[in-house]
């Protein structure tokens, strides 16, 4: 029965992974499996497998919705210049692509992250960064890797507040969870600048020669990075809270690298004399623009703004999560059969309004926006389709639970299974859990939500700390971010890279497998002295 249960998680990776199928296929071999093996052994009802179809269907709506914000903003900033200016204004900084992981990848992405999660971060960043002279192989692989320090206090701290609901809410509790995860993740966390600029030049660099000098040179400002973030993020989960984690930390250390650029502190000569690129570039020199930088730069400042408030200001929370609300209750009358869409609270929403100010700012006019929009909405066709079936077997593995064989529900019964053969050295297996559920559901809050209570369990049976367990689990769901099957579907094909998906999720399960480790190793060494 595990490798029923495991079906969700198996085949994507045989299918995607080994095979290389392109997720239409691959995803849709994998949900027509997983309902065939949910209504056969767990004895689903039909009544529940369509209103599972149906609820994937109205699930696959806001992330297409985020992607059509991002894709707009895209095509906009290409078309009014804003795409050109910010290039130059990046040459000016630091031409060099490792500098530009890390400011883009890693800290803008964590930024987006911390005030709206949910997928958002690749979406918008991957693109930018193709923009920049990234391959999009690249930008998608970077994009979806930094977005796992952050996740775990995304969307204004939701993964705790939400995930570790049905663990306990007390706000006391879950910030001591809070800085627990800071805690290890100074120790782990600290290293993912240092992580992406390997990935980026063992992975994606030309000449073989050079490779190690490339990573080697610039370990001392990566690693002074990541421990800036990490230290901000203890220091601010510690004395302002946890949901302001994943903004507080990377908007300081953005300011903090920037600085470090502009005084040569630690960043290697070569980054300015002869900057790292993954190909020859054109003469930056004969670009131009008359735009100012904040001007081109004003559509995503817009858009941070739009999420930050909308977050933080209760009344406009409440005015934007209730008015046109979208969603969907107890779909065919199954209770707790649901699905969130919040039209006005969506960041498809937010990016799409960021846009619309935007072409105003730049170019004083919106005859743009329409017919750009007609072309992304045409361009969308087979995202719609892998999103949709990818859902569809999603949905089939959680509801499993509605099921006439008197089973638990397929993701519990793995968290069983696991934890009756493992329970010695679970704090090995906690952030690998967490990170199970996010590659199959694509939400470090919906992981901790499955997860959590039977982390907590397991930490009390064994008179472990259920903070440290429950951190491993939070960081271990970020993590899962990198290979979330229906992230990798909607940035790859926002970037062009339709049917690349088994590519994809090869460059970024080590580096998701590596991480969780390194979170175990440190996770142990804080039981042993704590």
């Amino acid at each position: 029965m595990i490798l029923v249960a495991a079906s969700a998680v198996i085949l994507p990776m045989i299918l995607l992974g080994i095979l290389n199928l392109p997720a239409t296929k691959g995803m849709s071999i994998s949900a027509a499996v997983v309902m065939i093996l949910g209504a056969t052994f767990w004895k689903m009802q039909p009544n529940i497998l369509f209103a599972s179809i149906l609820q994937a269907m109205h699930k696959a709506l806001p992330i297409i919705w985020i992607l059509f914000g991002a894709l707009v903003m895209l095509r906009t900033l290409e078309h009014t210049g804003a795409i050109t200016r910010i290039n130059i204004g990046f040459e000016k900084l630091s031409s060099d692509m490792r500098v530009q992981t890390i400011l883009i990848a890693y800290l803008f992405g964590a930024l987006i992250e911390g005030v709206s999660g949910f997928g958002t971060p690749a979406m918008v960043t991957a693109p930018l960064m193709i923009a920049l002279g990234f391959s999009p192989i690249a930008s998608v692989a970077l994009a979806l890797i930094a977005d796992s320090t952050p996740a775990a206090f995304g969307a204004v701290g939701t993964p705790l507040t939400v995930g570790l609901s049905n663990v306990n809410d007390n706000p006391a509790f879950l910030n001591s969870v809070g800085q627990s995860l800071t805690k290890i993740d100074l120790f782990a966390g600290s290293l993912m600048p240092t992580i992406l600029v390997f990935i980026l030049v063992f992975l994606f660099g030309t000449n073989k020669k050079t490779k190690l000098k490339n990573w080697l040179e610039f370990l001392p400002w990566t690693l002074f990075i990541g421990i800036c973030y990490s230290i901000i993020a203890l220091i601010s989960a510690t004395f302002v809270g946890y949901e302001f984690t994943s903004i507080l930390s990377p908007f300081i250390t953005i300011i903090i690298a920037i600085i470090t650029i502009r005084i040569k502190f630690l960043v290697p000569k070569s980054s300015f004399s002869t900057p790292w690129t993954m190909k020859l570039k054109t003469n930056k020199s004969e670009e131009h623009s008359d735009m100012q930088l904040v001007k081109a730069w004003s559509p995503y400042i817009i858009v941070v703004v739009l999420l930050l408030l909308s977050r933080i200001i209760e009344p406009l929370k409440y005015f934007l999560t209730h008015f046109l609300n979208l969603s969907w209750t107890n779909i065919m009358g199954i209770k707790g059969l649901n699905s969130d869409w919040e039209f006005l609270y969506s960041p498809g929403t937010l990016l799409t309004v960021a846009v619309i100010i935007g072409l105003l700012i730049q170019v004083q006019s919106l005859k743009s926006f329409i017919p750009t929009g007609i072309n992304v909405i045409k361009s969308m066709k087979s995202t719609a389709i892998a999103l949709v079936v990818t859902l569809i077997m999603v949905q089939v593995f959680t509801n499993s639970n509605y099921n006439d064989a008197k089973l638990q529900s397929m993701p519990m019964y793995i968290a069983n299974f696991v934890s009756q053969y493992f329970s010695s050295g679970w704090i090995f297996i906690a952030p690998f859990l967490g990170a199970l559920g996010s590659f199959v559901t694509g939400s470090a809050t919906v992981s901790t939500l499955t997860f959590g209570q039977i982390q907590s369990d397991i930490a009390n049976n064994a008179s472990i700390s259920q903070q440290i367990v429950l951190s491993a689990q939070l960081i271990g769901a970020a993590a899962g971010n990198m290979i979330c099957v229906h992230n990798i579907v909607a940035v790859s094909s926002l970037v062009g890279l339709n049917g690349q998906e088994g590519n994809i999720l090869r460059k970024t399960l080590t580096p998701a497998l590596t991480y969780c480790l390194l979170v175990g190793i440190v996770g142990f060494i804080f039981l042993l002295i704590f």
